[in-house]
């Protein structure tokens, strides 16, 4: 049973890293974008492609990681903890994920190229008002997925530093 909770606080333990790795893509791809509008802001016909770049590509990193890493593995987590509610739950919100992963994907294409980006730039502040709005509603439905598939798993700070705590899986943020 140890090596089984053992075993538990590896794979979960893992999960929870892979999250803090997620969010810290996260907070660097929202430099980036409030670097891009603050630029925008000023002029946005001298905006580089170069800057809309590096936004674009970080953006498309953090979904990606998010549709091909994060999701997979709290709908696995959520699956080994047989809780079929958090799994209903989790396909509700992905569905609600998908809208903005849309529009992402189209932000990319409207930039992918130096003639589209020339071509779009005049669109470029309105995209990210678009991606802004969009971006701040996937991040709550993101947070409710990891807090209903991953959070809902771990034990309470209490028990966690409870003598037997050591026997107890650590899947928990802290």
């Amino acid at each position: 049973m140890l090596e089984e909770c053992k075993t538990a606080q590896e794979r979960w333990g893992g999960v929870h890293r892979l999250i803090d790795r997620w969010f810290d893509e996260r907070r660097e791809m929202l430099v980036a974008f409030m670097e891009l509008q603050e630029a925008c802001d000023a002029d946005p016909e001298v905006v580089t492609k170069e800057r809309i770049d590096r936004f674009s590509e970080l953006l498309m990193d953090y979904i990606s990681a998010g549709h091909f890493e994060i999701y997979p593995q709290l709908r696995e987590e959520a699956a080994a903890f047989n809780d079929h509610e958090a799994l209903a739950v989790a396909d509700k919100l992905l569905e609600r994920l998908e809208m903005s992963t849309q529009l992402v994907l189209d932000f990319d294409n409207d930039f992918s190229t130096p003639t589209r980006c020339q071509h779009y730039v005049f669109r470029l502040p309105a995209w990210l008002e678009r991606l802004g709005k969009a971006l701040t509603e996937r991040f709550a439905l993101e947070d409710q997925l990891i807090g209903r598939l991953h959070a809902a798993h771990s034990p309470p700070p209490a028990a966690q530093s409870a003598p037997h705590a050591a026997a107890t899986p650590a899947r928990g943020r802290s």
